[in-house]
């Protein structure tokens, strides 16, 4: 059952979700990338080894023609490959190119700075991190 501080915190989730997005508009219209496109370049970590469509498709938590669509979008601007996947041959991994590289890091640098949790303290954001991580 929903409580009135249920509703209201994800009601703020939810707005600032939608300010961040609307504050990176311009420089995802810029790469003519869309907010789908662009979480799905932001879950392809350059620090990891590329993660395998499942993979990318359960951090999206979207299904695999949808992860199809947004990813050949991507393919399409230059910004990643599908290559095969060097434990597993039948399945495919998501590669970031170098110009996926230099639109990713950009990008989130952007989302970072234009976010409204960028007025939080570095305290409020440990603990805001703590709560979160605590409904993973």
């Amino acid at each position: 059952m929903a409580t009135p501080e249920l509703t209201a915190v994800v009601a703020a989730i939810h707005d600032i979700w939608m300010r961040t997005t609307d504050s990176i508009a311009e420089a995802l219209a810029g790469h003519h990338l869309t907010p789908a496109t662009f979480q799905a370049l932001w879950a392809v970590d350059p620090a990891e080894p590329p993660p395998s469509m499942k993979v990318v498709a359960e951090r999206l938590h979207c299904n695999a023609p949808n992860l199809t669509f947004i990813t050949n979008q991507l393919v399409d601007r230059g910004l990643v490959e599908r290559a095969v996947d060097p434990a597993d041959r039948r399945s495919r991994v998501v590669v970031l190119t170098a110009k996926g590289r230099q639109v990713r890091a950009e990008l989130v640098r952007t989302t970072l700075e234009n976010t409204p949790l960028a007025a939080l303290t570095d305290r409020e954001l440990r603990q805001l991190a703590t709560l979160l991580n605590r409904t993973a």
